[in-house]
């Protein structure tokens, strides 16, 4: 887990956005109305309408509702929890009981609010049905029928203050909830695939519907049973009947879904992969196999949204006919149980308005009881989730204080308490102050031996003791997304001398002079970085995997030097070092030989010499003159290094290189309305034809609902004015039969409706995404460099699984609401005329004033700000996934933990205040609805016997409907300009500068090249490493990863600028220098354009054994013309490094071959040897010419130790003589 009672390093300040560092809430201040009417918010929603709101400008949470105080009190909770569970042994401590008694009392509050609001809804159709009964008694005293008109206000109006109260209370709590839960899973760090924690947001609502689903369906029967008595079964039986149909296809909707987030997860990794290694996919020119594979995946994710929608459709189908149909059942029997029985406008109205009421209960019941069990199964999980067995921290003594740093007895690891020891019966003792080299072939356990150190294993047996404070630099690079200096300070507090002395000594001073900011650059991952922030920590003990494995020969020196060696920063610290590169050992205290996952030799490194029989491997990679000597001291210092302080003070310097700035570009969160453009887009993707079918189809279905009432009030109407009960027998067979017809072809125009936006948005789902799949592959890598992968995944994973699911779902429903509010006002206006004196001026100030120009702009911009701040909590949760091991090893958990909090307390204040800004509308879209109501109320009783009864019953119940649609219709009107920043997010790199074509007309010929030549090549190169002098940019130049400043670069007679990307890369060979294995088969790894045979594959996998291995069987199957070697054995062992050589000079001894190393052992043969230095060619000769001419390249061979003296020198010559005379190879080495 991430928290640890280890000691926690750093300090801590808590940042802006804290709650001491903003304005708090006014809500527990503000008076009762304002805070029931939610005024107090005004002021944020008026800002928001005079300009763009920012963080600052939201209220912060009350501290009561802050992740500081409910995480602590959750775990608080747990922990009693899981304490009494060990102390009975009876049962596995309950999450849900921990919860319930951590929130219990928001729970009861929430629960009473909905109590009284499903009361409420059932007193506003017994209250119009007062009103429509004094219609139809002209000789009630008139103020009867205001005194219903004003209750139906009162009604309406507390239903609206306690429902939105109960929204209020109940999404917060969910929140709360969440907050709660995640913050203990993210001390545990890692999370166990396929728990949906987005479920424990729904808890709360799920269990307040599945009690209040059963009462609302009592409720509802008995008042329904008041009216048409024992009828009301025939309809409450349809209505089960239809149930567990319903429910069956929301199983299998679910089923579906599992499947498609499995196969959304398998997408999302193949994405992650491909991003990780663009510029490998870039290289081989392989990113039509790759987005052929993705839009493979996507595909069988659409059909499986296709299932969905179908069974959805179904669904929709039995929800829209139930009314209709349980109506027309009840009205049946009720006509045949007793010939007597008369439908009048009272029956009609109530009886609709409750069936209404009841349908819903019944429709969702059977879906929350699926997503309770669903709840309580991720609940369980996570209990044993919570209760797996962490890593025990007395493992090893860390408060030892004897006279050696490091210990290991008798001791043996594994990677859990149930595997198979790893390291086995480890002995040594480590002095304090020793430079300790552990070493050993690929699969020795090396790093093993790091990982115990670090606390990272299962210690079996044996006894280990560390004294002091722990620094660690990781084999694989974790840098945070922040700037330079934030990184190497890592918490502690800045000390500007000794700061400056560690970039320094660490190489970092030439990095700064490119970086456009300096050290307030942001930057991505290097190395030296990681070495930076270890020695700037001060801590007691440095664990160094592999650090120097990708650094040039001189910039290793220093880094040894003035870090490592006896002179350095660490001289009188403990450190221990796995490393491949034996020209140190003669440096070290100790050196520890580990094979097989034990220690074979120990000593010091004559005494390892002496035991020639046991260092057979050591002594092919050592040469007689490291036997004899040390390696000399070298000043690694470029005297062309500008002073320090000048380049820590620089801020914006341009770097010669574009291509090479590591500052990262920060999403930026989009202001301002948006544009009707980027709607457009998307009906296009969804395509015209589809667009208007949809219209059409919504519009007749909301038509026909309109006849089916109209005709129900007529019947009444008729039924009222019947002389004789014989005349209504004879009539009432044919109007049942067209009320039932109008309800099938209402039906089948839900039916076409939701057919045609399911085939519409489907097309636009796999429109868009495989336009922003093409987008991005043909993206610069440039663009990968200066761009996070999270905020490309996010344009494929949460924006267009908005495109998928929302924006569609929110069109429909907002055209179907359109259409449903134009339909109330005008069946009620043609009821009662006068209503229109009244919406008119209702409408028109809200809608033109309030929401038009008021509050979209306010909603708009924070619902912005709760995905960017949603963003920060994803990225935080990911880099401390990435870095756990650093953030232990340096004892910072409790930072990140704090850190944690910070940014899931800027989502809740976001989502706080996203939550009060709908509430705020809600209240006062609801109120003018209920104005509505009212005035239909008392237009109905002003005209008394007037108006006949049916008419007062179909005016205010569609008046009661209004205050319902008038609120959703906003609300998805908002949705829509919401989610539709999504498709403005997928549409975003469209317009970014693209690679050239992959094809172009011109096409090189099939046998091309042969021969390699360069013309006047004039780039603006960025140096990036110590010795930067451009040589990686050069192959970079090769492939066209940049295109050069200007000149010709010509490959056997034809400009590479002329010809497609595809053409050219695919013609090229590269073994890289940082190797990226895919995900899938090896076939596919190899080969994904499946051009090669099987037994050629058999063939290439002779030679292959670690990672960087299988880039060399890839390059070995392609074998073109010319292989670029790029720094492709920097991280493997001189064995490997031997292999490699050696199937090279046989396999591609008649390719043209540039190498690019740090190990001048393997290119010292080579025909020529370029020597580069600030992006231009300063020496150019064979090795032999240049090691006479005592240049650059007679330093650097100096420095690493190939040249000695001049015995050895003239030995090397020969050497080189001897294998130019032998060889045809031709070798550029750079």
């Amino acid at each position: 887990m991430l928290s640890s009672p280890r000691n926690s390093g750093g300090s801590y300040q808590r940042v802006r956005g804290g709650l001491d560092a903003q304005k708090c809430s006014p809500e527990k201040s503000a008076s009762f109305f304002s805070k029931v009417t939610y005024s107090w918010f005004s002021r944020v929603i008026t800002l928001g309408y005079k300009r763009p709101l920012e963080r600052e400008d939201l209220f912060e949470l009350k501290e009561s509702d802050s992740s500081y105080t409910v995480c602590p009190i959750f775990e608080k909770q747990w922990r009693k929890e899981a304490s009494c569970y060990k102390e009975a042994h009876i049962k596995k401590p309950s999450l849900l009981y921990a919860l319930w008694n951590t929130f219990k009392s928001f729970l009861i509050q929430v629960a009473l609010f909905k109590v009284f609001a499903d009361i409420l809804s059932f007193t506003s159709p017994l209250i119009m049905n007062q009103i429509i009964i004094f219609c139809e008694h002209s000789s009630d005293f008139g103020w009867n029928g205001y005194g219903y008109a004003v209750a139906l206000l009162v009604v309406v109006f507390l239903q609206t203050l306690i429902l939105q109260q109960y929204q209020h209370f109940n999404t917060l709590t969910s929140a709360k909830v969440k907050t709660a839960v995640n913050g203990l899973i993210y001390k545990k760090v890692k999370i166990p695939r396929n728990l949906h924690f987005w479920q424990l947001m729904d808890l709360t609502a799920n269990l307040n519907l599945l009690w209040s689903a059963t009462f609302q369906i009592l409720m509802a029967v008995y008042l329904l049973w008041q009216e048409l008595g024992p009828a009301v079964l025939a309809g409450v039986a349809f209505l089960v009947f239809v149930t567990p149909i319903n429910a069956l296809a929301a199983t299998k909707i679910k089923k579906l879904k599992k499947s498609q987030r499995k196969n959304k997860d398998k997408q999302t990794k193949l994405l992650k992969e491909i991003l990780h290694g663009i510029k490998i996919l870039k290289l081989y020119a392989w990113e039509p196999s790759y987005k052929n594979k993705i839009i493979k995946i996507r595909d069988q994710e659409l059909e499986f949204q296709k299932s969905a929608r179908y069974l959805t459709v179904f669904s929709m189908l039995t929800l829209t006919c139930i009314p209709f149909l349980v109506s027309l059942a009840t009205l049946c029997v009720y006509f045949l149980l007793d010939e007597g029985n008369i439908l009048t406008a009272t029956k009609v109205f109530t009886s609709m308005s409750l069936f209404n009421i009841l349908r819903i209960p019944l429709f969702e019941l059977p879906t929350v009881i699926s997503a309770v069990v669903q709840t309580n199964i991720s609940l369980g999980r996570l209990e044993d989730f919570l209760n797996t067995e962490e890593l025990l921290p007395q493992s090893i003594e860390t408060n030892y204080t004897g006279d050696h740093a490091i210990g290991f007895t008798d001791a043996s690891f594994s990677w859990d308490k149930t595997g198979m020891p790893v390291l086995k019966d480890l002995n040594v003792k480590i002095p304090e102050g020793a430079l300790v080299a552990v070493v050993g072939q690929v699969g020795s356990e090396k790093s093993s031996v790091l990982s115990a150190i670090l606390e990272e294993m299962e210690k079996l047996t044996g006894v280990v003791q560390r004294k002091g404070s722990v620094a660690y630099v990781s084999q694989q690079a974790w840098i945070q997304n922040c700037i330079l200096q934030e990184n190497i300070l890592f918490g502690s507090m800045m000390k500007k001398e000794f700061y400056e002395q560690v970039l320094e000594a660490c190489a970092l001073l030439p990095d700064l002079e490119q970086l456009p900011k300096g050290d307030q650059t942001e930057i991505g991952e290097r190395v030296r970085k990681l070495l930076a922030r270890a020695v700037y920590s001060g801590a007691d003990i440095y664990v160094l995997d592999d650090h120097l494995s990708a650094i040039d020969v001189h910039v290793g020196k220093q880094l040894f030097e003035k870090v490592i060696g006896s002179l350095g920063l660490l001289k009188n610290r403990t450190c221990i070092s796995v490393t491949h590169n034996l020209t140190l050992l003669p440096q070290m205290n100790l050196i520890v030989v580990m094979k097989s996952g034990r220690i074979t030799q120990m000593g010091t490194y004559q005494e390892l010499l002496c035991k020639t029989k046991n260092l057979t491997n050591l002594h092919q990679v050592i040469s007689e003159q490291e036997k004899a000597h040390a390696l000399k001291q070298v000043s690694a210092i470029n005297s062309r290094t500008r002073p320090k302080d000048k380049i820590l003070e620089q801020k914006h310097r341009p770097s010669l290189d574009q291509g090479k700035q590591l500052s990262m570009k920060k999403e930026k969160i989009p202001v301002g309305g948006l544009k009707f453009s980027i709607i457009l887009q998307y009906l296009q993707a969804f395509g015209w034809l589809w667009v208007w079918l949809t219209v059409v189809t919504y519009l007749g279905q909301n038509l026909v609902s309109i006849g089916q009432n109209l005709w129900l009030s007529s019947r009444a109407k008729e039924a009222k004015n019947m002389n004789e009960f014989t005349e209504w027998k004879q009539i009432r067979s044919s109007k049942l039969n067209i009320y039932g017809l109008l309800g099938l072809i209402k039906g089948l125009f839900v039916c076409s409706g939701a057919y045609v936006i399911t085939r519409g948005s489907l097309a636009a789902s796999r429109t868009m995404y495989v336009q922003l799949l093409n987008n991005v592959l043909h993206l610069p890598i440039q663009f990968f460099e200066t761009n996070s992968t999270g905020q490309i995944i996010s344009r494929f994973t949460k924006d267009v699984f908005i495109i998928d699911m929302r924006l569609h779902y929110y069109l429909r429903l907002w055209v179907n609401c359109t259409l449903d509010v134009i339909g109330t006002v005008l069946v009620i206006v043609g009821a009662l005329p006068l209503f229109i004196l009244g919406i008119i001026p209702l409408v028109f100030f809200y809608f033109s004033i309030q929401i038009s120009r008021y509050y979209v702009a306010s909603s708009r911009q924070i619902r912005r700000l709760t995905g960017g701040s949603r963003s920060l909590v994803i990225s935080h949760f990911s880099e401390t996934l990435s870095g756990v091991s650093t953030i232990r090893a340096f004892g910072h958990e409790q930072r990140f933990i704090q850190q944690y909090k910070e940014v899931v307390n800027e989502n809740l204040v976001c989502f706080y205040n996203n939550v009060i800004s709908n509430l705020w509308l809600s209240v006062r879209l609801e109120f003018l609805g209920n104005l509505m109501v009212l005035f239909a109320a008392l237009l109905a009783v002003l005209a008394g016997n007037s108006i006949d009864s049916a008419i007062v019953g179909l005016s205010v119940s569609y008046a009661l409907n209004i205050t319902h649609s008038l609120n959703f219709w906003v609300k998805k009107a908002c949705e829509i300009e919401t989610n539709a920043v999504a498709v403005e997010r997928v549409c975003e790199y469209e317009n970014m500068d693209k690679e050239s074509p992959w094809i172009m007309s011109r096409r090189p010929p099939l046998q091309w090249p042969n021969k390699l030549e360069f013309m006047i090549i004039s780039l603006q190169i960025g140096i990036v490493g110590r010795t930067g002098a451009g040589k990686s940019t050069l192959s970079n130049c090769l492939f066209r990863i940049v295109e050069r400043a200007g000149g010709k670069i010509i490959i056997d007679g034809i400009d590479i600028s002329t010809i497609g990307l595809h053409d050219l890369r695919g013609k090229l060979n590269i073994i890289p220098q940082h190797p990226v294995l895919f995900s899938g088969t090896l076939q596919m790894t190899l080969d994904p354009l499946n051009k090669y045979s099987d037994s050629k594959l058999w063939e290439v996998l002779e030679f292959m054994g670690q990672r960087q291995l299988v880039c060399l069987a890839h390059a070995l199957l392609r074998k073109t013309k010319i292989l670029i070697l790029d720094e492709a054995i920097a991280s493997i062992d001189f064995e490997m490094d031997k292999l490699v050589q050696t199937t090279i000079r046989k396999e591609f001894s008649d390719c043209i071959i540039l190498t690019i190393a740090h190990r001048l052992q393997s290119i010292i043969d080579s025909d020529k040897v370029h020597v580069l230095d600030s992006g231009s060619i300063v020496e150019l000769e064979a090795p032999q010419n240049l090691i006479c001419q005592k240049g650059l390249f007679y330093e650097m061979t100096t420095n690493a130790g190939i040249i000695q003296d001049s015995g050895t020198k003239n030995k090397l010559l020969q050497l080189y003589v001897n294998l130019h005379n032998k060889k045809t190879l031709q070798c550029i080495s750079i």
